[in-house]
């Protein structure tokens, strides 16, 4: 397959002086990122389907093994941080378990059997989204995955690095960027591993703005846990409604530093009203600002 030919160009790599191979990866890497522009229609259907699903309280669920399972982890654990996605709604079925993180289990990625078992005990049902990766497509843990995750009703999102894959066949929404064969033949943690991240950064933040947790480009749902986030919550609000530093922090400290209800306090509501109606525009704040009364506007 593709991702595991040797290239008749770097044949002889290791013999090129140190620069020249280092320029070559480079170049691959740059070819890896321009692969995923085809798949943007497919990478935005998914993110709008995953929203409707995880709108309705459910969980993503990333499956893999070895690099294409740590860069799902690695994706998943970036959203709370970032934009205040619950802990428990997030599902890791990595082949071999927590510990292949860290230490390979290349033989884990053989076992069906234990996918299978990961989406039965996670009960993985119709309101959740399933990601699965793999540079090959083939990875059998991956695939069955999947196709367990299909059965139970689960929205299925495929990424694979070659076509004809039984993982984008086994899935609902099929996201293939083809990275052809590596520099160095095999190692899809170069050219596969990294179109595997670009489109995990488009799909998962794709789907957190349809889920209202981005607004005029900034991260209004995040938590603001310390003095850094304290005074970028601040700037946020600020920025939003232009009022002055003092209104913004009075808002935001009766809101506990929630950014989209303060802003909605600054326009004049209540904290509970501003919760409640957020709440009905499903936690759009672009939304919730358009529904407030005619000649609502920031009190500052």
């Amino acid at each position: 397959m593709p991702t595991e030919d040797v290239s008749a160009r770097y044949v002889d790599l290791d013999g090129w002086p140190t620069r020249d191979a280092v320029e070559a990866m480079y170049e691959a890497q740059l070819t890896a990122v321009a692969a995923v522009r085809p798949a943007l229609g497919a990478i935005a259907a998914a993110a709008d389907e995953a929203a409707q699903a995880l709108h309705r309280g459910g969980r993503l669920v990333y499956a893999g093994a070895g690099t294409s399972g740590r860069v799902g982890v690695q994706d998943g654990a970036e959203l709370p941080p970032t934009f205040d996605w619950p802990l428990d709604r997030l599902v890791f079925a990595m082949a071999g378990g927590q510990g292949a993180l860290v230490k390979s289990a290349e033989g884990a990625e053989d076992d069906e059997a234990a996918a299978v078992r990961a989406m039965d005990e996670a009960a993985v049902g119709p309101t959740d989204v399933v990601l699965g990766i793999a540079a090959s497509g083939t990875t059998p843990y991956t695939v069955a995955a999947v196709r367990r995750a299909a059965e139970r009703g689960a929205v299925t999102i495929g990424i694979a690095n070659n076509t004809d894959a039984p993982l984008l066949a086994a899935a609902r929404h099929k996201i293939l960027a083809e990275t052809g064969a590596e520099v160095v033949a095999g190692s899809t943690r170069m050219k596969a591993g990294t179109a595997q991240k670009v489109v995990l950064n488009l799909l998962s933040t794709a789907i957190m703005i349809r889920l209202g947790r981005v607004h005029n480009g900034m991260m209004v749902h995040m938590h603001a846990s310390n003095v850094k986030l304290h005074k970028r919550a601040a700037e946020m609000v600020m920025r939003i409604t232009d009022c002055d530093h003092a209104t913004a922090v009075d808002a935001l400290t009766r809101c506990a530093w929630d950014v989209k209800t303060a802003v909605l306090v600054v326009h004049g509501l209540a904290p509970d009203r501003a919760a409640a109606l957020l709440s009905r525009e499903h936690g759009s704040l672009r939304a919730a600002l358009a529904a407030l009364p005619a000649g609502s506007k920031a009190a500052c």
